[in-house]
């Protein structure tokens, strides 16, 4: 680096939720802080999220509703700053909001007023603070403090804050910088992958997207076989059938834990109570037994379009008592094999990133970088469908934004 950089307590790269949040608190705490990003515009997926109102938390958020590999390592943080604070700030600032289904949070009017509510924050406090769009060429070096250069010029600063993200929505500026600069100061990163994405089907599988457009409610996971879905959360919610295969919040929650080559388990009458049968009806030895039948049948709990389809899948196996269980089994269990997922470009988060071993659970920092924080989507935890990655983002943040 040459010539004298700009120098500040606090660098953080990424102006999306987490760093937004991790700057605030730091500028509350006094200190002065740069925050860059090499977008032309802070927190573009805060503006997209939930339809452009921001599904910004979940009332029922919970340890066991994020996915590490170490599940304890977000509870010191998810402690630290819960739903009810940042509802606190959200009220605060005055800003209409209104609870959907499952718990989960929504600005009443547009998304903008919640990013508007984080820059507003950095600006309260005896600290300074500074947004530096458009930087582009982000290099770090550590040399005495963290030295960081790109178009907007040379910093230097104790700490560093690594807040830039995953690779889900390229479109949207994501790129794998986080992970670079992790594996660049010798911390470990589990592969990232897509998560909460829709899955793709193929083969004769594929004959399941002529129901494009077609949505019910469904209980899916992920796994199945001899050793069952161990260790995966079931999920009800509406599954929808595409173009290219499945989505839908059902399909979406459970992509977060399917691996290729596994099954993906879905249940098509989780509304039944009791010991009650998709196929009472044609139990009765006096019953018609035949594909009509078992339409009508089905058609009482199901999409016609998608009772048809499922009727001719499984008619094949007869119309004994026996056939007939085994059908009931299968409905109730039905295994989907998708060829893969559609991908980072319509991810909602990444899975996977910096291993949370390498960091403090209560400060993000690195445990052998002194001064090195990563939080938000960088880090190795996937919050579920519905609000939780947003808590994810603002718990983390203030973590290190106390700590820096």
């Amino acid at each position: 680096m040459h010539g004298d950089p700009r120098k500040f307590d606090v660098v953080v790269l990424g102006a999306g939720a987490a760093g937004l949040m991790c700057a605030a608190v730091a500028v509350q705490r006094g200190r002065s802080v740069a925050l860059l990003d090499h977008n032309a515009q802070p927190g573009r997926k805060i503006l997209i999220s939930g339809g452009g109102r921001c599904n910004f938390t979940n009332i029922h958020c919970a340890p066991d509703r994020f996915l590490s590999a170490n599940p304890h390592f977000a509870k010191s943080a998810l402690a630290l700053y819960e739903p009810q604070h940042f509802l606190e700030l959200v009220d605060r600032y005055r800003i209409p909001w209104h609870e959907k289904t499952l718990g989960q949070l929504f600005c009443d009017h547009s998304a903008r007023a919640i990013l508007d509510m984080l820059l507003a924050e950095c600006a309260v406090g005896t600290g300074t603070f500074e947004l530096l769009l458009n930087a582009r060429g982000i290099k770090v070096a550590n040399s005495g403090g963290f030295c960081v250069s790109s178009s907007a010029g040379e910093l230097k600063a104790d700490a560093l804050v690594v807040a830039t993200g995953g690779l889900s929505i390229p479109k949207m500026g994501a790129t794998g910088l986080g992970y670079e600069l992790a594996r660049q100061f010798g911390l470990r990163v589990i592969e990232p992958r897509p998560a909460l994405v829709p899955l793709i089907l193929g083969g004769d599988e594929a004959r399941w997207t002529e129901l494009a457009g077609v949505s019910t409610e469904v209980v899916a996971t992920a796994g199945g076989g001899k050793k069952g879905a161990r260790g995966n959360p079931q999920f009800r919610e509406k599954m929808l059938v595409t173009h290219r295969g499945l989505s839908g919040p059902a399909v979406l929650q459970t992509s977060a834990y399917w691996q290729a080559g596994q099954p993906f388990v879905v249940n098509f009458a989780p509304g039944l109570a009791g010991g009650a049968k998709l196929l009472e009806s044609l139990m009765d030895p006096k019953a018609r037994r035949d594909e009509t039948a078992l339409k009508q049948a089905l058609r009482a709990v199901l999409p016609q379009r998608m009772a048809d389809h499922l009727a001719e899948a499984g008619a094949s196996g007869g119309w004994s008592n026996a056939a007939l269980e085994k059908l009931e089994k299968r409905l109730r269990a039905w295994e989907f094999h998708p060829v893969g997922t559609e991908g980072f470009e319509k991810a909602e988060v990444t899975a996977g990133g910096v291993n949370t071993d390498d960091l403090n659970a209560r400060t993000m920092e690195a445990r052998r970088v002194p001064g090195l924080f990563f939080i938000g989507e960088a880090v190795g935890v996937t919050g579920h469908l519905g609000g939780f990655n947003f808590q994810w983002a603002w718990a983390s943040g203030v973590a290190a934004g106390r700590a820096v």
